[in-house]
């Protein structure tokens, strides 16, 4: 009896695979199971913070002076929602747009860099220092140099973010890949043809590692700023009842800038994943 088999069908160079319904269900059940991981990890991490937290005002490991307990804090936050809630958008604003200037700024200094040796070699050790110098010791000198209100807040949130984009940025582009560089040679590229198609989409990985360091330094500076400079926002609001002795709404205003960190920070990510799609596909995960 001839064994009759079916011909193997061969899929052309190119033709992506459509994969079968026991395929689907397998990636299906693999994307359920990541994000499940995602949302539940982070809020179980939270809660194991909050519940330490609890334990350490509960057994009075701190003075309640110090830190108050979390339903102490949460109370204080209720009390005055519209107020907290004002501040907090008065911070974020500063925030959002101490950070945009920041990174405007940031990437073209590092552009600068990495265009030419000369500038680097002139500029790299001032900008060294400029990041050296703590800033909170210059918060008295920009109320003096430009006066009360945002435009002092807004500097200090420059000063403390410009710096890793802009090492960030210089690195990533002084580090193109051998072969993409040898490449883009082979091809008689332009200096434009080049940096356009090559350079700076291979550097914007390392520029979003700056971005992300500096997204959390913006929050810092712009507290930093209130503290010496606001007339609003959730820093004026710590230096406001913490003189006073209400440390619970105090630690509530912290408890809103820590909370608008992880907001924008995961904002960010949101960002970087669309932008760089290829990235999760060409690196190795953990």
């Amino acid at each position: 009896m001839t064994d009759v088999r079916s011909p193997a069908v061969a899929t052309p160079p190119g033709t992506a695979q459509i994969p079968g319904p026991e395929g689907r269900a397998a990636r299906g059940g693999a994307v359920l199971r990541a994000g499940t991981s995602a949302t539940l990890l982070p809020v179980a991490g939270l809660l194991i913070a909050f519940g330490l937290w609890w334990l350490v005002s509960r057994l009075e490991l701190v003075h309640p002076a110090a830190l108050p307990t979390p339903g102490s804090v949460l109370a204080a936050f209720v009390e005055k929602p519209a107020q907290m809630l004002e501040h907090t958008g008065t911070t974020t604003m500063e925030i959002l747009i101490g950070f945009a200037l920041s990174a405007a700024a940031g990437i073209l200094i590092g552009l600068s860099l990495a265009a030419s040796r000369t500038v680097e070699r002139m500029f790299t050790p001032l900008l060294v220092a400029v990041n050296a110098v703590p800033k909170i010791t210059l918060g008295p000198l920009l109320v003096v140099a430009l006066g009360w209100g945002q435009r002092p807040i807004l500097t200090m949130v420059f000063l403390l973010c410009f710096f890793p984009i802009v090492l960030a940025t210089a690195t990533g582009l002084t580090t193109t890949p051998a072969d993409l560089a040898e490449l883009v040679r082979s091809w008689n590229a332009s200096w434009w043809q080049a940096f356009r198609k090559v350079r700076f989409p291979a550097a914007l990985p390392q520029i979003f590692v700056g971005l992300k360091v500096a997204m959390p330094l913006a929050a810092i500076g712009a507290v930093i700023g209130e503290f010496q400079a606001g007339e609003g926002g959730l820093g004026y609001v710590i230096q406001q009842y913490a003189g006073i002795g209400d440390t619970a709404t105090a630690w509530a205003a912290i408890m809103l800038v820590a909370l608008v960190s992880i907001v924008l920070y995961s904002a960010l990510v949101v960002v970087e994943r669309f932008a760089l799609p290829w990235v999760r596909e060409t690196t190795s995960n953990r």
